[in-house]
């Protein structure tokens, strides 16, 4: 199970290779919106492993595994799948991402920001084996994830 974590975490490095906004665009608006749809699939599916270990019984490798991807994923410079324009469209389903992403930058910076700091503390505390203090920082990384989603993604 370590060996799939690593390979799928190397996996969406690789598929978000470009940087900032500044970095070379890399594929069509399409394939960007299917890209970023997918790490977050990925993100959401390693969230929901951390959240199974804290509410029932606790496995410190499966969280290590999962704190890992998050942790890939949140310094994959995945910013760069978010070209102007890619709050229309369709990945594997329409995008729902709000226009304001491109021109909130205030806000973006801080909940990207807190997102960054939150993922790389949650590996930090999930390799340390205490549950409860994975249980409080994935409260914060919880808490991360809601302001992108709060200000950034449209509600079904």
């Amino acid at each position: 199970m370590k060996k799939i974590a690593q390979l799928l975490a190397a996996g969406l490095s690789l598929a978000v290779l470009a940087g900032t906004a500044s970095a070379q665009v890399v594929g069509k608006t399409e394939d960007q919106i299917r890209w970023r749809q997918s790490a977050y699939t990925t993100m959401g599916w390693s969230m929901a492993r951390i959240k199974a270990n804290v509410e029932g019984t606790y496995n410190k490798d499966q969280v290590i595994e999962a704190s890992n991807v998050i942790q890939a994923i949140a310094n994959s410079k995945l910013g760069a799948l978010f070209q102007p324009g890619s709050d229309k469209g369709k990945g594997w389903e329409d995008t729902r991402l709000k226009s304001e992403f491109f021109t909130d930058k205030e806000t973006l910076g801080k909940v990207a920001g807190t997102f960054g700091k939150e993922a790389n503390e949650m590996a930090k505390v999930a390799a340390t084996g205490d549950a409860a203090a994975v249980k409080a920082q994935f409260g914060k990384l919880g808490e991360a994830c809601k302001g992108c989603h709060d200000n950034f993604k449209k509600k079904l």
